[in-house]
């Protein structure tokens, strides 16, 4: 689930991943900030185990680890299927989640190819994620070159956005009537954060701790409380991060 918020666990191992399959002891962790597959937050992590694109190997382990300290009491062929099952879970619910923030409602075949073509996208342009995210989420509201002036190949940009619009075309409610750009933004919105809690931005904050100053802290708790909304005297907190403060690795220790 994390995962379509580009979210990153550092440090995913079988002790901090619980019986349901959520995870915990967010010690080194990060939100992506340019799309990066191999993104890795944890500095210590110098193979990238726990790099962002191999999060859900790292769950199926985890689950593997389950299985076998289970295989004492459960029959072996009962485990297998049980984890024969996870990786078609995933998918569908990592494609859920990703029609949820793209607006889309309905599926149909072609969103796979959609989804692909839209992480290489990003990939080759360095493009921010969440910032991405809720540009489209936007369409209804600003012009579609904000959108387009996020990537640096924009006429390859261009073209991605028209097989989106072209695909939001095919959407319908319940009845039949076609869904409008502001009906599917404004449930984008709700799944698309305009905050998230950038290293750089905990960094800040927590320097200004170390000097005795919470104020930063308890205005970046104040934000996050409503990453959802527009918020706009705290506009400078959605920004990109500056090159100093991007990919930050962090530590545990």
């Amino acid at each position: 689930y994390w995962q379509a918020y580009g979210f990153a666990h550092g440090v995913m191992n079988t002790d901090n991943m619980s019986i349901l399959g959520q995870t915990f002891d967010y010690g080194p962790f990060g939100f992506l900030d340019d799309y990066e597959p191999g993104y890795i937050c944890n500095h210590s992590d110098y193979q990238g185990r726990y790099a962002f694109e191999q999060q859900p190997r790292i769950a199926l382990w985890n689950l593997s680890a389950l299985a076998h300290a289970l295989s004492p009491l459960v029959e072996r062929e009962d485990l297998e299927q049980a984890l024969s099952q996870f990786e078609g879970r995933l998918s569908q619910q990592f494609s859920r989640l990703m029609r949820s923030k793209l607006g889309l409602k309905t599926k149909i075949a072609e969103d796979g190819r959609l989804f692909e073509s839209m992480f290489e996208l990003l990939n080759q342009n360095h493009t921010d994620y969440t910032r991405f995210f809720r540009a489209l989420s936007n369409l209804d509201k600003q012009p579609a070159q904000e959108v387009i002036d996020l990537f640096i190949d924009r006429e390859a940009a261009q073209a991605w956005l028209d097989l989106y619009l072209a695909r939001c075309e095919l959407e319908v409610d319940e009845i039949g009537e076609p869904i409008s750009a502001e009906q599917r933004c404004e449930q984008m919105r709700q799944a698309n954060p305009k905050y998230i809690l950038r290293n750089y931005l905990a960094q800040l904050a927590i320097d200004k701790a170390e000097e005795g100053d919470f104020s930063e802290v308890h205005r970046l708790a104040e934000i996050l409380r409503h990453p959802y909304d527009s918020q706009p005297e705290f506009e400078a907190y959605a920004k990109l991060p500056p090159e100093w403060g991007k990919k930050m690795e962090i530590s545990c220790s």
